[in-house]
């Protein structure tokens, strides 16, 4: 962050979230991801003439629920409007959205980064309908592409606009509201915040101005990121971009630009247009919006539990700031955990179970937590049995792997392949005396002060019992015994 010690940098976010519905925003087109070309579409999307949209009442749900997570205000009276420009991914010419009466607005979410925590105040957010998607014949529309594609599949799925205050200093503080941001939104049911599949994409509005003054400096604004790193990267490299051009006395110019992923760099596009240049104007074919406190009541008791208090509460069962933000961080792995839980009292054993072994199993095998065939239930087993001693702990890495191979449950596997730990203290003594009787200098060097020397004598019993003796037990028995 060269330019840090000259500028102070200006950053605003406008997060476009598709809306986890299963038909399009005016019509009863699918909006499932992966379908052939131009095969999701109807004359209403297609903005054929003499259609006219119907508002899907899921999408508000949606967008209410989420205007709740975010801490907002949401309208009574909302409205749509059009958005005019030509673009050839927009079949109507114009974009029916959100202008002067949003449905939500005023709200904020907290980050914490090294700085320190931080509110970070949201704007609005507001409704509208998705375009198409250029194909181009390259990698970027550029550099390397002699036409382009259009697919309408995408055109009329519902989206989210979440537009952030200009609140953001530094990339570390964007990529902690933006995993913040998309963790809610995927919490509380509004998206599927498949990033990879653009279901969430963000424009980033930068600028710098002189360290210690107020007055804001011309941004530019880089569109459609699908990636926190993607993000991360462009925001690194404008900042600098900026600063070169201020520094060799130049000025910035407000514009659009794009991310060039191969190149890591940021190239213009055309020069940024203002609200007026859109002529907005009521949509004349959709009616004005009344939200009454009643429907913004059932949505709020409609919202599952989100990720802070989610966070809040793992701590208070006992779990580390730490282990309940690995928890917290991933839906699917908080919502297993919470299921197991239901069977398992040891919440601390049961989250090292899950974080460490689980997941480091599954990673090493490039396996997801959704495909896993270990039931939350069956995880839970396994660690009660650990507890109650039935098995040691080393067993028990051996049975999980056999469960993710076949899916059957701990008890039935400890069962048939005779793993049931030996804690018999009368059997383990005797086994204890046949090692030292065998292992004099051991003995001797231990007796002698060299600790090392009781580790390989536990090690002769584990070895005699095929890892099933109880090591704690052998650990106190050979104690006792030198």
């Amino acid at each position: 962050m060269a330019y840090g010690d000259r500028y102070e940098m200006v950053c605003g976010i406008e997060t476009h979230a598709e809306m986890a519905t299963k038909t399009k925003i005016f019509c009863a087109c699918s909006t499932e991801f992966g379908a052939a070309e131009n095969t999701h579409v109807c004359p209403v999307c297609l903005g054929l003439p003499g259609t006219l949209p119907v508002l899907n009442r899921e999408a508000v749900n949606l967008a209410i629920k989420a205007g709740l997570a975010l801490n907002c205000e949401i309208a009574s009276t909302s409205k749509f409007d059009r958005k005019n420009y030509y673009y050839p991914d927009l079949p109507k010419n114009y974009q029916t959205s959100q202008y002067d009466l949003p449905i939500a607005k005023n709200g904020w979410l907290e980050i914490t980064t090294d700085a320190g925590g931080k509110r970070v105040g949201i704007t609005r957010a507001h409704m509208e309908e998705d375009a198409g998607k250029l194909v181009h014949s390259g990698e970027t529309i550029t550099t390397s592409s002699a036409g382009s594609s259009v697919d309408y599949n995408r055109a009329g799925v519902p989206l989210l606009e979440i537009v952030s205050e200009p609140d953001l200093r530094s990339p570390e503080e964007a990529l902690a509201y933006l995993t913040s941001l998309v963790r809610i939104l995927d919490y509380a049911g509004v998206s599927d915040c498949k990033l990879e599949q653009g279901s969430v994409r963000f424009d980033v509005n930068l600028s710098l101005r002189p360290k210690g003054r107020a007055e804001l400096g011309t941004r530019t604004e880089m569109k459609n990121l699908n990636s926190l790193s993607a993000v991360r990267r462009c925001l690194e490299y404008e900042a600098e971009r900026q600063a070169g051009v201020l520094d060799g006395g130049g000025q910035i110019i407000q514009e659009t630009r794009t991310w060039d992923e191969g190149r890591e760099m940021t190239l213009s596009l055309r020069s940024k247009e203002e609200a007026h240049d859109y002529r907005y104007f009521p949509e004349p074919d959709l009616m004005p919006l009344r939200i009454s406190p009643a429907w913004v009541e059932s949505m709020r008791r409609a919202l599952p539990e989100l990720p802070e208090a989610r966070r809040e509460r793992l701590i208070g069962l006992g779990l580390s700031a730490y282990d309940a933000g690995v928890i917290i961080a991933d839906k699917d792995l908080a919502l297993y955990f919470d299921e197991a839980l239901k069977t398992c009292p040891d919440v601390k054993t049961l989250a090292n179970w899950l974080t460490s072994e689980l997941y480091g199993l599954l990673n090493a095998r490039g396996e997801s937590l959704a495909a896993c065939q270990i039931r939350p239930a069956a995880l839970a087993a396994l660690v009660n049995l650990i507890k109650q001693g039935a098995i040691s702990g080393k067993m028990g890495k051996t049975v999980l792997e056999m469960m993710a191979d076949t899916g059957r449950d701990p008890e039935d596997i400890v069962r048939a392949e005779k793993m049931t730990q030996i804690s018999d203290a009368a059997e383990l003594s005797a086994l204890v005396d046949e090692v030292l009787a065998n292992n004099p200098k051991s003995a001797d060097d231990y007796r002698g002060g060299k600790e090392q020397a009781l580790g390989f004598l536990v090690g002769q019993v584990m070895r005699l019992t095929r890892g099933q003796a109880n090591p704690a037990l052998v650990n106190r028995i050979l104690k006792e015994k030198l």
